[in-house]
């Protein structure tokens, strides 16, 4: 075993499976993940609490409402009645499988429906959202790619508003913060409504200091950020790189991304694309880490996020109405983007 951020957890898939396939030692571990400073109400904040060992739940001594609650309140596994035993198997595959895993493989190695599945792994994928305010700066990689099926592969009847290049397909935006002395590059990814002038600008400037070097190709959408940046092109149709102009960093993490998609997944629902945008993007920075520290850095985002079936799907928003067309999770209006469930 190896200590990592002061939890003590499995180095390999091996160990990860046995190590939780024991009940109470898988609460006992997600307890040090979820309270590593003492067992607290999620209702209240009180310590004054007591464990129920034949419920394996915790009661808190104070009057008011929800006193009961298990180490699972208050994160993406809330309400889940899968254990933990299969639970944190499922993180440890989800983060650590370089191309990604598929659904299905997950429901056999672990038991479960597909569908159960599928649920699960989208709120892995909530957990690995990065939620730095941080921006970049030194030397940033900006560039653009569309995800979507091809009309030749798809039913006739399926074809409709799907055509060659980019027609029918979801737009994603990449920036990728070079190496630095203290740190290896990174990346942000989003999903965008189309690739002009203002929806690329803002990315930039909402992610990007003031001053920074910004590299990007001769799309003509990039032209006016001189103002703000010392922005320098490339020109793919004369090279792909002039000394440390390029971006050869976003075009090799675009190749990871692409081919984790059409190999392991197959398709995807254009409304789940930033999910998987965020998984693949967490893996990329944090490859530098072992195995067992990029599954505590997932867990650690477990605490504060809840994902509803009915919001997953897209048929209620957070505050329980139909949920409404966004730029972030990108529900075209094309109905068919030759994407499916994975």
């Amino acid at each position: 075993m190896k200590k990592k951020a002061e939890v003590e957890a499995p180095e390999t898939l091996l160990e990860a499976v046995r190590y939780f396939s024991d009940k109470e030692r898988a609460l006992d571990f997600m307890k040090s993940i979820r309270w590593p400073h003492g067992v607290a109400c999620p209702t209240c904040g009180s310590k004054e609490v007591i464990f129920l060992e034949n419920a394996q739940l915790w009661k808190c001594k104070a009057k008011h409402a929800r006193q009961k609650f298990s180490a699972k309140v208050g994160t993406v596994f809330e309400d889940s009645p899968i254990g933990l035993e299969k639970w944190l198997p499922a993180v440890w595959l989800v983060v650590n499988c370089k191309n990604g895993i598929s659904s299905y493989e997950v429901a056999r190695d672990l038991g479960v429906m597909q569908k159960t599945a599928w649920f699960m792994m989208h709120r892995i994928r909530l957990a690995m959202q990065d939620g730095s305010i941080e921006q970049m700066s030194g030397r940033v990689e900006a560039d653009e790619t569309f995800i979507g099926g091809k009309a030749r592969n798809m039913h006739k009847g399926k074809r409709g508003g799907v055509g060659k290049g980019t027609v029918g397909k979801v737009a994603v935006m990449g920036l990728l913060e070079r190496n630095a002395p203290d740190k290896t590059s990174r990346v942000r990814l989003r999903v965008v409504k189309n690739v002009r002038r203002h929806n690329l600008h803002r990315e930039i400037q909402q992610e990007v200091v003031k001053g920074t070097e910004v590299f990007t190709d001769a799309l003509r959408s990039y032209s006016g950020l001189e103002g703000e940046y010392v922005h320098k092109v490339i020109d793919h149709a004369e090279c792909y790189a002039k000394g440390h102009v390029h971006t050869n960093g976003l075009e090799n993490f675009w190749s990871l991304l692409k081919r984790g998609i059409k190999g392991t997944y197959v398709s995807v629902e254009p409304f789940h694309l930033f999910r998987y945008l965020d998984e693949q993007a967490f893996r990329f920075n944090e490859r530098k880490d072992n195995d067992a520290g990029r599954f505590v850095k997932a867990l650690s985002g477990i605490i504060g996020k809840g994902l509803r079936y009915a919001k997953l799907i897209g048929k209620e928003g957070s505050d329980g109405l139909p949920q409404t067309p966004t730029p972030w999770t990108t529900r075209s209006l094309l109905s068919d983007f030759g994407f499916g469930m994975d």
